[in-house]
């Protein structure tokens, strides 16, 4: 039995390997396929986390190390995650309109980090959990994500940063949302890479929490919206 669990260790490791290399070459094709062939032998049960989510993280961690990453790479990466979702959804139906009521929620870059792929696959997972995403993109500044929550009723708002540089500036949001007495109401998700480097920033810039990766985001987020419903 632990000589079969070493070898699926060492297998899910090359095939790991192999996504990656296929995922920064933008052979998406050739990425699904090895993962049709994986689930093929393995069920689906076990695919996001024993193989999406730590290509996922491998590729994040490229995306923020390399300055010649491309946004063609970082399509890539996103599209195939929903990819993915799609083949465990219509095998487990598991991804569908009756898992919960579809609740808003509202991500986006804080002002002036523009690294959109964390953000991107945060969404792709809140959806596959039935949460209604209002994406606001790059750059987004704390008037901004307030405004939309406010608008849409969003318990929830999830700010991305990539580097401490722009990190710091959610200190902004959560500023304004102290300002305008919505602290009870309205509750901050944080997220990207500089936080598992530096998980104290979290309190530094006035998180409520966070999560390891995009996989277990919609858990955060859903603890957040009860807790957000519980205090307003």
């Amino acid at each position: 039995m632990e000589n079969r669990i070493i070898d699926k260790e060492k297998m899910n490791k090359n095939l790991h390997e192999s996504l990656v290399s296929a995922l920064l070459n933008v052979d998406r094709p050739l990425a699904n396929q090895l993962v049709d062939d994986w689930i093929d032998v393995n069920g689906v049960d076990g695919v996001m986390i024993e193989i999406v989510n730590p290509v996922l993280e491998i590729i994040g961690e490229k995306y923020q190390k390399r300055k010649d990453f491309s946004l063609a790479q970082a399509y890539v990466a996103g599209k195939f995650a929903e990819d993915i979702l799609n083949k465990v959804a219509s095998q487990q139906k598991t991804i569908t309109d009756d898992i919960a009521p579809k609740r808003p929620v509202v991500i986006g870059n804080i002002e002036d980090d523009y690294h959109p792929l964390g953000r991107k696959l945060v969404g792709i997972f809140l959806r596959a959990k039935g949460w209604e995403v209002y994406d606001l993109g790059v750059d987004v500044t704390a008037e901004k994500f307030i405004e939309k929550a406010l608008e849409v009723k969003a318990h929830v708002i999830g700010a991305s940063a990539m580097i401490y540089s722009t990190a710091v500036n959610i200190k902004k949001l959560r500023e304004e949302i102290n300002r305008r007495g919505l602290a009870r109401k309205l509750k901050l998700a944080v997220g990207g890479g500089v936080f598992k480097l530096r998980p104290e920033l979290i309190n530094e810039v006035g998180g409520d929490g966070t999560a390891e990766s995009a996989v277990t985001a919609p858990e955060i987020f859903e603890d957040l919206w009860n807790e957000s419903t519980k205090e307003g």
